[in-house]
């Protein structure tokens, strides 16, 4: 008998920074990649907006 297949919840994508120029360029090649069915594109863009992020400082 063949091994259970787990189904799991995709992660939430990453939030652009309210006010950012630069993610808010990012959602819209999310959205655009999304729409087109460009999958990988959507998870390129996602760990590009997560990095972005990531390198800021917010107080």
């Amino acid at each position: 008998m063949a091994a259970a297949v787990h189904v799991v919840d995709s992660p939430e994508p990453p939030k652009p920074h309210k006010g950012c120029d630069v993610c808010s360029a990012l959602v819209g090649e999310r959205t655009e990649a999304s729409r087109a069915g460009d999958w990988s594109k959507v998870a390129d863009v996602n760990v590009e907006i997560g990095r972005h992020r990531a390198g800021r400082r917010h107080k």
